[in-house]
């Protein structure tokens, strides 16, 4: 019979799954692995400052490619990336966790090892593991490759996490294996006696429906069915709105298109459009707090349809098993060839510019900003002011937004925009990111520069966690901290460095370094920006202290955390 190396069993299946980039941190349980991933001229190695920022780069890489991993070692690096694992967890993301663990014979004979609580317990964090994770797995000679195929499957059909614990010396060893199929990535077939039911049942409410509207959210995005959404909103012609977890599902060129819907936090006109409709149909929809304006989202569940990745509700009425994946295009199919005539009003839009001030305030920021970005850019947009700038912000065309709605783990964004910088090197990265954030996560800026990635970083610098103070204690000191020179990041981080750019290193080409005050400096920067595509640009944008965006001042007022 044929033999496998274990590992390399584990790197053709996570290549199989669309990753080329496995980030992480190297660790004493993890580098036999680890030489494998750097041997392999398909893969490339993250080289992450962190645990907690591998894992988030590894949740950015998953949005753009649809799958991302992490390798860390035992304990304290599996640890430390253990929030990002819940996060991606959280918010619907198959990222596979990879922990190198002790070798077998020391588990066995409960050795006191270091990065061990010294209890001789060792499936002690693989326990806390499968609490964040849809399948989990410590790894023997016997079971290995089953498992590792039933982690990685099962991660990727739930759209949940994995982990895999190797020992390390089943690192380098090698077992008889029969000839390996190809894993089965395709989502169970809906029940079809039940989905037919279903079909016929949804198909005639919108028939009878006088003013349909359509509400695209994150799941679209999660199950990859954009094109399927975008299928069946030019099909059928009804107004349609994206939630805030669903912006860029769906072309917001489209002349049906009608703006974001987040329940209270929502334009008023937007609100008003939803309130007229007699039929609400949803698509994938995540109900969580920041993306339905604090629970406000929404019509009666009487006039409401919601196809799910799961199941699909009518009304009062629960269809187990008739996902949308296989539903919707079924749907779509079922409408009349001619659209339903419908007269649509001028597009509601955010306030325009207010011309009174020359300070750079959220208002000019996310008005001005769009005549600058790229169209199939990425924008990563960090919890707080920028999460909820981009709300209402114009896109350009084909963009992909990344932000952490559900999770909201401050300073997520940096590692995020280095994975989704490494999931495609086409797409320009866009990042934005508040001061606080950044301070938690600021070494990954030194990955970007390492990987010759050219995002342009907006540091928004407002002097202070401002999300925080606008819920509670707006002049405690708990919600200040020590001001940096934003503006030399790229120098600190070694951006200038003779040595970092010998020995066959390609770092990224250093562009704008600035400190924008004004909105003419802005201006003036990002016209340089966009003279200079391939450079890492670092802008540092002050603002006013308790400037805030509409949408999140709305929010605010009605959280129970105030």
């Amino acid at each position: 019979m044929p033999t496998i190396s274990i590992s390399e069993h584990m790197l053709r299946r996570l290549k199989e799954v669309g990753i080329e980039t496995i980030f992480g941190v190297p660790g004493d349980y993890n580098m036999p692995l680890l030489d494998h991933i750097e041997d392999d001229p398909e893969l490339t190695w993250g080289n992450n400052a962190n645990e907690l920022n591998a894992s988030y780069a590894a949740d950015g890489y998953a949005r753009i490619r649809g799958a991302g991993a992490i390798v860390t070692t035992f304990g304290v690096g599996e640890l430390s990336a253990m929030n990002g694992i819940a996060g991606s967890y959280s918010e619907m993301l198959p990222v596979i966790h990879i922990v190198g663990t002790p070798a077998t014979s020391s588990q066995h004979a409960r050795a006191m090892l270091h990065h061990s609580l010294g209890n001789g317990d060792f499936d002690v964090f693989h326990r806390m593991a499968s609490m964040v994770t849809a399948a989990s797995t410590q790894l023997t000679l016997d079971n290995a490759i089953s498992e590792i195929d039933r982690v990685i499957q099962t991660a990727y059909l739930r759209k949940r996490t994995g982990y895999i614990a190797i020992p390390l010396d089943l690192m380098t060893a090698t077992v008889e294996a029969p000839t390996v199929s190809p894993l089965d990535l395709n989502p169970s077939k809906n029940v079809q006696e039940v989905q037919d039911i279903a079909l016929k049942q949804v198909v005639k409410e919108i028939q009878e429906a006088k003013h349909p509207a359509i509400v695209i959210d994150g799941c679209v995005l999660r199950h990859r069915l954009e094109k399927e959404a975008t299928e069946f909103v030019e099909r059928s012609g009804f107004p349609t709105f994206a939630a805030p977890m669903g912006k860029g599902a769906i072309d917001e060129t489209l002349p049906n298109y009608r703006g974001i819907y987040s329940g209270n936090v929502s334009l008023e006109g937007i609100t008003k459009e939803i309130e007229q409709a007699d039929l609400l149909i949803e698509l994938g929809s995540i109900k969580s707090d920041f993306n339905t304006g604090n629970f406000s989202y929404g019509l009666d569940k009487t006039k409401t349809i919601s196809l799910h990745s799961f199941k699909t509700t009518i009304f009062h009425a629960e269809y187990p098993g008739v996902g949308m994946n296989e539903l919707l295009p079924l749907l779509t199919r079922s409408l009349p060839s001619k659209k339903k005539e419908i007269k649509f009003e001028p597009r509601v839009k955010p306030a325009p510019i207010d011309s009174s001030t020359n300070e750079i305030t959220q208002n000019y920021l996310w008005n001005k900003v769009p005549e600058y970005l790229q169209s199939d850019s990425v924008i990563v947009a960090e919890t707080g002011t920028a999460e909820f700038g981009i709300f209402n912000m114009e896109s350009p065309k084909r963009a992909k937004f990344i932000s952490q709605i559900l999770w909201g783990s401050i300073g997520y964004t940096v590692g995020a925009a280095v994975g989704a910088a490494m999931a495609d090197r086409k797409r320009k990265i866009y990042l934005f990111v508040g001061d606080g954030s950044f301070q938690l996560t600021a070494q990954e800026v030194s990955v970007f520069i390492r990987h010759g990635l050219t995002p342009v970083i907006f540091l928004l610098n407002n002097d202070g966690y401002l999300i925080e103070k606008l819920i509670h204690g707006p002049h405690r000191s708990y919600n200040n901290f020590q001001m940096w020179e934003y503006n030399k990041t790229l120098e600190y981080f070694g951006g200038h460095l003779e040595s970092n750019k010998t020995q066959g290193k390609s770092p990224s080409p250093i562009g704008l370094e600035r400190k924008l005050k004004t909105r003419q400096e802005f201006e003036d920067a990002m016209k340089q920006v966009n003279e200079q595509p391939d450079k890492i640009h670092f802008l540092e944008v002050v603002m006013p202290q308790f400037d805030a965006p509409r949408e999140l001042s709305l929010l605010v007022e009605s959280s129970e955390n105030r």
